[in-house]
This record gives structure tokens, sequence and C-alpha cells, in this order.
């Protein structure tokens, strides 16, 4: 076991801090001031309703084949930036309700890529998770992906049935459930691969394949090259390249990150996703009224439907799909990750009342999130970090997509309706999605045919904030990657990549 698995159980040590020097969360633009969207808190709450409500893009039933939506970026990597959440940062304070000052936010988990959502405290402390030995329980057999050895996680008895594993986010829907899983199998293989190696060796592998994925391939998915490459000296990340996530002691969980430029993957969330031959599901229960056949979305915290196996190469390039075709092609093909623009899918808009409430719109809920704990406006951030902000002009909300049936307003066009409030004054995370419609990279599509995709990447603002958080973690965690052996490849070479890690675990 790492220290930070051996510290005492979450929340014990905590007590509150002010995140405006240090503390578990905190702020990389301690001196900026709060951006306000109304004199009173009516006219805040109503304008970032209107804005809110501006981002979300007309209903679409979930549907096989080409989607002009659609970016370069095979879907598993959505979830994956989900797991990494789970991974790196908690906020106990969920209620939009309370009038929470940052002060009382406490981060329960360790912010660094140590795979406790996975671990847990380990075999000693949670000997429910493991199989009396160092190896992962898995759950019952679930079918449908053409993976034999397909197993849901291990759950517990009760109605519903909990999955029995580190972070119980990592049951919220379906696909990040059977991602979690593919990672108990990654353990349990690399665990049998190994005979001779010690649980905190095995650990230790695990850890540095996962982190080397997020370096090496997650970040390069999401994050224009141009701001990774500011980050690195020759081919190598440079700490002495940061120059905005600085801490004193540790690192802390930048509210900058956490509440604005990580919610990139809201943007990237398809209306549904097909996980066989036979499922095709929204991600949330679409009314009756609206879609009769789609009543039951992609939901979890609930024992897998043992039909809804996934078939992983309808998410990752593990195998070769078409890309368009027929309609049998159209239903096998990868399904790629909606673009990164100002525009989250419609079911967003109405969250079940078990997932969210006052309000249902996740659109919402992050604008006034964002606003209720002080952020500034994206062009104070891009001021701060030497980046000429972007014209309100430039600011467009909308689906990005090339060809569209007519030009996207900005944010301060008339026929929006917002108003002159959020004139040279946007909200971050709105702000951060715009800059990365701007900055598009062609990328190739991993199919058979030859085709590029115009992909929206984080930009100069977005993607340095996300870029330095992941970096300055991984640096300021002594038994990281990058603190270790920075030179550390896996054993089948520099190219290891998600669809690698997916291959493994499924053996």
């Amino acid at each position: 076991m790492s220290a930070r698995h051996s510290q005492p159980i979450r929340g014990l040590m905590s007590a509150k801090t002010s995140p405006l020097f240090q503390g578990r969360f905190g702020r990389m633009f301690r001196t900026l001031h709060p951006a306000t969207f109304g004199a009173t808190t009516a006219e805040n709450e109503s304008n970032l309703a209107m804005l809110g409500q501006a981002m979300v893009a007309p209903f679409d039933p979930p549907k096989d084949g080409k989607d002009d939506e659609e970016s370069g970026i095979p879907a598993l990597y959505t979830y994956l930036g989900q797991f990494i959440d789970h991974d790196i940062t908690f906020d106990p304070a969920s209620s939009l309700q309370q009038q929470n000052d940052p002060d009382a936010l406490t981060d329960f988990r360790t912010p660094a890529f140590d795979l406790d959502n996975v671990y847990g405290r380990g075999p000693d402390d949670q000997p429910y998770m493991y199989d009396g030995g160092n190896a992962f329980l898995l759950g019952d057999a679930i079918a449908g992906g053409g993976d034999p050895k397909a197993k849901d996680l291990p759950r517990n008895n009760a109605n519903p049935r909990r999955a029995l594993i580190g972070d119980p986010r990592n049951d919220e829907n379906t696909i990040v459930s059977q991602l979690q899983g593919l990672f108990l199998r990654f353990h349990n293989r690399t665990l049998k691969d190994n005979p001779g190696l010690a649980f905190s060796e095995v650990q230790k592998l695990v850890r540095f394949h996962y982190q080397y994925v997020v370096l090496n391939d997650f970040l390069p998915r999401i994050i224009h090259s141009s701001v990774l490459a500011a980050l690195k000296s020759g081919k190598s990340y440079d700490q002495s390249k940061l120059k905005f996530f600085h801490w004193k002691h540790e690192p802390f969980m930048p509210l900058e990150f956490s509440v604005a430029a990580y919610r990139l993957g809201h943007s990237m969330i398809r209306p549904g996703y097909r996980l066989n031959d036979a499922v095709l599901r929204p991600i949330f229960p679409i009314p009756p009224a609206v879609a009769p056949n789609l009543t039951e979305g992609l939901t979890g915290f609930r024992a897998m439907n043992p039909a809804w196996g996934i078939d992983w190469g309808r998410f990752i390039d593990i195998d070769s799909r078409n890309y368009d075709g027929s309609d049998a092609d159209k239903a096998k093909r990868l399904q790629l990750a909606y673009r990164i623009d100002t525009s989250v899918v419609n079911p967003l808009s109405n969250l079940p009342p078990e997932v969210a409430s006052n309000p249902s719109s996740l659109p919402e809920r992050n604008l006034l999130r964002g606003w209720r704990l002080g952020l500034p406006s994206g062009q104070h951030v891009a001021r701060a970090m030497g980046v000429k902000p972007l014209d309100d002009s430039e600011i467009l909300i909308g689906q990005g997509v090339d060809a569209p049936d007519k030009p996207l307003p900005s944010i301060v066009d008339p026929a929006l309706g917002l108003g002159k409030v959020f004139a040279h004054n946007c909200p971050l995370w709105t702000y951060i999605l715009a800059e990365a419609m701007r900055h598009k990279e062609a990328v190739k599509i991993p199919v058979n045919e030859n085709v590029t995709i115009s992909t929206p990447r984080l930009g100069p603002v977005g993607g340095r904030i996300v870029a330095e958080v992941f970096l300055g973690l991984m640096f300021g965690d002594s038994n990281s990657l990058l603190s270790l052996d920075s030179a550390w490849q896996p054993p089948s070479g520099a190219n290891f990549a998600l669809r690698d890690f997916v291959k493994y675990a499924l053996g």
C-alpha cells in the first residue's frame, strides 16, 4: 500500500481551510474578482438559466450511423474522463440549494491519479471487494457484447443491488460501470501475469499503465497540440513550465478546473449509445409522450441488465469498424464522442429526479455552481494567463458542426435574447467550450474508410488549466509515474493507448 492509501479513512483528517490560499479545494487565480450576471440573486439565477437553456440542443433520439455533431474522439474517452474525475476529485457540496462559500468545501479524496476509486483502502481494510487474496471479485455474467468473460460489478443483496467498489459513483451509468469492471479485470490479469509481485507492486504497475494513458493518450485527445507542446522540454513534460498551478505544501483541486474547465465532458455526451447488436438506449429515460420506445435509459446504481454487455469495438478502436454504408454496418460502427462545443444534448436539460432536481438542467447547474462559488469570467482568466480574450462575437452558442444550417449566434446576439449582461463577461465554463470551437485539429477516424473530422480541442485557457492540473497532480505525487520514473513505458511500447488497455483487460 502506498503512503496515500495508508492515511486514515477519508474525511477524518479534513478541516476547513481557506481555498483562497490553500486547502483540498483552492483557486488558481485567487486575486480575480467573481463574475456576476445581475444586480440581485434572482437576476443572476434568471440570466444563467437563460444561458443554460440556450446551450441545450433540440431533442435528437439516439441513432446509428454518421452524425454531424461527432468529433474524431471515440466515445469511450468521454467515460474515461468521467472515471478520471471520480479518481481525482470529490465535491460533497452537491446541492445548489446550499449557499456555500468555498471554505466549506472538503475533498475527501487524495487529489492524485492513484486509482483509489478502484482500490479503495485495499484488501486489508475492504476485504469484501477482494477474493480472499489480492484479486478483485467480479459479479454476475453479462452477455450481448461478444465477450464471454464479461461480468457485472460485485454487488450486495439489497434492493437495488449496490456495487461493492472503491467509489460508488463509478456505478452511476451503464458505461462507466462496465469501464470500472475493465479496471478490475486489468488488475486481475496483471496479478496473474506477474505471480511473484506483491500487491503493492501490482498496484504500481496498473497505476503506471493508467497514468501513461492519461498523459499520452487522453490529454492529446481533448487538448490542442500547441497547448501541450508549450508544457514540454523536448518530448517530456517539464514541471518548470507550469505557470499557473502552484501549491505551498500539497497539490489541491482548483475550482477553475473542477467547476469549469474539466466539465468539458458534458458537451461530449451523445443522446444515447448502442451497447451491442440488440441494445440502443438513451442516456436517460425519455418521457413516453416524447419517445414511447425510449423510456429506459442507461442509468446505473442497479444490477446490470444481463443482456447489456458492451461490445467494446463500438466505443474504442480495438478492431476495424465501418464508418457508414449498410444499416448493419451503421449499427456496428465505432461511436464517436460529440464535439467539445457550447451545446449539450437535450436529455441533459431534464435530468431524472433521482439524479438531480431544482434545477434539473445540467447546463444550468454548471453555470449556477460557477457563479455561487465565485468563479471569475472567462475573459478575466484569459487576461490573467496572458491570453488575448475572445471577442464577444467569437463566443458562439450552439452545436459546432462544420456546416450549420444557419450561422450560430454569439453570446450577445440580440436573437439569443440574453441581453448585455454577458458582454465581456462570459461564465468560465461557457467561455472554455467556446474557445475549443475555435481550436480544431484534423483527426483521422480509426475505421476502414479514409475519413478525417475537424475536432475541437481545449485551447490556451481551458486546455492550459486542465493540462497544468493533470501534470501538477502527478508531479506533486511522490508515487506517480512522473515522479518515480518519467521515462517509463508499457512493455508493449510507447504507443500504448486506451485501446491497448481495453484489449489487455479483455484478455
